[in-house]
């Protein structure tokens, strides 16, 4: 029977987006008679002073947590700390719970975990995956995170692409990702493109009638323009912001956060000061069982990334608008991961970051043409069915995995 260890800092019960796919995966590999080991952090992502079991089985998953320091997201200082905790007894629990031949899948939590997972693979005799969310230390540079420049950043780097070189295979999100790999000197053949999914078997198309929230929240006969989900750093939200401006008189649009995120409290507090709480709703995250409605709610939803970040991140948030049958307006790129998405498929609008007057423009046709959105929103349905349910990623997975031998 094929071992799988993966490594990653949050694993079920935690709610993040890198812990539910992952969570899922390990599920469907253990379902399917791999023998899966996760170690992962005593944490969660969101409450760092939980204390989830040291030791557990998980529908048959063996999962060792990690008492790493527990100083959270707030500073970049413990931040750090959290990290290379990790590193240490990650380092120290592949050397007492792998055996020569298993296969080791390395998530980008916490970044250039590869790094670390590399040098235990090579005196253990595993077989390395790098599973790529993101790709540090450009992004780190790219979001002016402090001393990662100069020589240290060129450090980081040439450790970080030797990992990538020494993998069996890296499995990247996008296209985006798998050409910036290639730019890099990675050979092709250890690159395989699985993105990210969602729950869609679960979340599906909600009419606006059949959907409680939609009465609770006072949202019914409005143009809703939905955003769910982590606002970060990776994000902008000011084209948003500047577009809620120019339609401040306008009664019909509302503007519907539901998560969390560095930005989410800083965006709240703009909207106050501008006086725009009129055109705003704020919600925390849902339950997950509650997201066909929370994402349903919304007649359209908007999905940001900088333009500077393509190849590096893609939004995975996008697969469960797309399964929630809702248009996508892509402020990115144009030609940009999912700005490419959403023009092959036709199945939303892309406004590029600083074009507030188009956004605007765009949203109050859309307000009245219920038609085009109902289209669109068929259409995003039909291409997450086609090419991105989360059993098509499994499959995806199932191969690169046989490939490995």
């Amino acid at each position: 029977m094929k071992r799988i260890i993966f490594l990653n800092r949050f694993f079920f019960p935690d709610h993040s987006a890198t812990s539910q796919i992952l969570s899922d995966l390990a599920f469907h590999l253990s379902d399917s008679g791999y023998e899966v080991t996760v170690i992962t952090s005593r944490q969660r992502y969101d409450v760092p002073d939980a204390l989830l079991p040291e030791t557990e089985t998980i529908r048959g998953i063996a999962v060792h947590r990690l008492a790493t320091t527990r100083f959270g997201r707030s500073a970049l200082l413990g931040r750090g700390f959290d990290y290379f905790s990790y590193y240490a007894l990650m380092w120290r629990s592949v050397h007492l719970l792998a055996k020569r031949g298993d296969i080791l899948v390395a998530k980008t939590d916490p970044p250039l975990l590869g790094v670390v997972a590399m040098r235990a693979a090579e005196r253990r005799g595993l077989r390395l995956i790098n599973w790529l969310q993101d790709l540090y230390p450009e992004i780190a540079v790219e979001l002016g995170v402090p001393f990662v420049k100069g020589p240290l950043y060129r450090s980081l780097l040439h450790l970080r692409n030797a990992s990538l070189r020494a993998a069996k295979a890296n499995a990247v999100v996008g296209c985006r990702m798998a050409e910036r790999l290639q730019s890099l000197g990675v050979a092709a053949d250890r690159i395989a493109v699985i993105p990210n999914w969602c729950d869609d078997e679960d979340i599906r198309p909600v009419a606006h009638c059949d959907n409680p929230l939609r009465r609770e929240w006072g949202l019914e006969g409005r143009l809703i323009v939905g955003y769910s989900g982590n606002l970060g750093k990776a994000h902008e939200f000011e084209t948003v912001l500047a577009a809620a401006e120019l339609l401040r008189n306008q009664r019909q649009i509302v503007f519907l956060f539901i998560g969390g995120g560095s930005k989410f409290s800083e965006l709240e507090q703009l909207v106050k000061e501008r006086s725009l709480e009129n055109l705003f709703r704020f919600f925390p995250y849902q339950d997950r069982a509650e997201l066909r409605y929370s994402i349903g709610v919304a007649n359209i939803h908007w999905v940001s990334l900088k333009p500077d970040l393509e190849g590096l991140i893609v939004p995975s948030k996008f697969y469960g608008i797309a399964a929630a049958g809702r248009p996508i307006i892509a402020i990115t790129a144009r030609d940009g991961e999912i700005a490419r998405l959403v023009q092959r498929h036709d199945c939303g609008l892309i406004v590029e970051p600083g074009q507030a007057e188009r956004l605007a423009d765009l949203l109050l046709s859309l307000s009245e043409d219920p038609h085009r959105l109902a289209l669109m929103g068929h259409r995003a349905h039909q291409m997450l069915q086609t090419h991105f349910t989360r059993r098509q990623a499994f499959q995806r997975w199932s191969k690169l995995l046989e490939q490995i031998g």
